[in-house]
């Protein structure tokens, strides 16, 4: 299916390009879909994919017909566009995109801000009620603030990233996240750093209650109590998503949603690669999309409660324009060694300085060409695998791993 995509959309333009008004002509040549949708758009540095999820599940379980769309794709290019939590088949994804290929003729935009149109567009022809839609990248230029008309903003946490595009600091990136906030409520998520509580706080938002108490942590998921109600979630040992479930859930009952529906929703979320752990045949594999040092601290806190550092092996990739020693900080001592990867991304930071920040900070840093690669060298190590550093690394793991099923 990506090449056919690919194939699609080869004369769009490529790289981030910033600004709404390419996607608002799209969307116009279209028949302005997002103004017949009801809206749910989420901004945050972390956490907005799996508030998505949520957002989703609840929806979903309360009867709303809903079109959810994500990026980057991770364990499949269809998976960004989703209806009732099902990803859109090849041939009615194809079709769509051609539509919104053929409309951006002449306006210059890129692949992302043509997937953003097309999604909307699916949502709408296929029926939907709801979308839930997820920010690219910042938020008052992102191609998704294209939309004119929201039911509700949600901002989940915030901390420095693409500081190139998005500012030095902390308030900066908070005014960007807050830019997609247009004549809509809007709900944040209560676990933020000081600076950006006092942000949004200037601008009279409300938070999500930060009163979570979490009862059970462990392989099979978390449980917590939030609001007077327990809940129950399928990502294991991470203190952040409480927080993300409980942005969803003030969300859904400021779409006076059912608490029977968000219940079910929240119990049933699934959000794929965060603390994502796999048994097979007696060995452990975990598969985790951070990326930044902020999104590293949960899986650092659960490798620190779980196996020994004797008996793991971390794999591990990154972006160019991440902070690469700040993330492999928060991984120093917590394996026996770590393997270098190169991610499949043209953003991608090389295997050798990969390799290189590697050996900074672990004793034994080895490097491999692949994921499958490091997958292989890791079985012959210890029986515990972590792979992390990036989205990216993640499908190549997962294909590995379900031949090994």
């Amino acid at each position: 299916m990506i090449k056919d995509i690919n194939e699609i959309t080869k004369n769009a333009a490529k790289g981030m390009v910033f600004g709404t008004q390419r996607c608002r002509t799209v969307l116009d040549r279209l028949g302005s879909p997002d103004l017949k949708l009801e809206i749910v758009h989420i901004a945050g540095t972390n956490g907005k994919g799996s508030v998505a999820e949520y957002m989703t599940g609840i929806l979903v379980a309360a009867g709303r017909h809903t079109g959810t769309f994500t990026s980057p794709a991770v364990f499949s290019y269809n998976e960004q566009f989703r209806i009732d939590g099902e990803p859109l088949g090849d041939i009615k994804l194809k079709s769509y995109m051609e539509q919104a290929v053929k409309a951006a003729e002449g306006t210059g935009a890129t692949s992302f801000e043509i997937e953003t149109a097309a999604a909307l567009y699916a949502f709408y022809c296929e029926g939907c009620e709801f979308a839930v839609v997820e920010c690219g990248l910042g938020g008052t230029y992102d191609a998704t603030n294209a939309i004119l008309r929201k039911k509700l903003a949600l901002i989940s946490t915030v901390a420095l990233e693409h500081t190139e595009h998005l500012g030095k600091n902390i308030k900066s990136i908070c005014e960007h996240k807050f830019g997609i906030v247009k004549d809509c409520e809007v709900v944040v998520s209560a676990l933020q750093p000081d600076e950006a509580k006092e942000f949004f706080k200037s601008k009279n938002a409300p938070f999500a209650d930060d009163k979570i108490c979490i009862l059970n942590s462990g392989l099979d998921g978390t449980e917590f109590s939030y609001g007077g109600n327990k809940y129950k979630l399928s990502c294991v040992g991470s203190y952040a998503q409480p927080y993300n479930a409980a942005l969803a859930i003030e969300g859904a009952r400021r779409l006076k949603i059912a608490e029977s529906a968000i219940y079910m929703g929240v119990n049933h979320a699934k959000p794929r690669g965060r603390i994502e752990v796999k048994l097979v045949r007696g060995r452990t594999y975990l598969l985790d999309g951070a990326h930044n040092p902020d999104s590293f601290k949960p899986l650092s806190a659960f490798l620190k409660s779980g196996a020994t550092d004797s008996d793991r092996v971390i794999i591990f990739g990154c972006l160019a324009d991440k902070d690469i020693d700040g993330n492999l900080a928060l991984l120093q001592g917590l394996a026996k060694c770590i393997i270098a990867v190169q991610c499949e991304s043209d953003r991608a930071l090389s295997l050798e300085k990969v390799h290189a920040a590697c050996q900074k900070y672990f004793a034994s840093a080895l490097k491999a060409d692949s994921v499958e690669e490091a997958l292989n060298m890791a079985s012959e190590i210890a029986n515990t695998a972590v792979v992390c550093g990036s989205f990216t690394l993640l499908k190549e793991a997962d294909k590995w791993i379900e031949r090994e099923l």
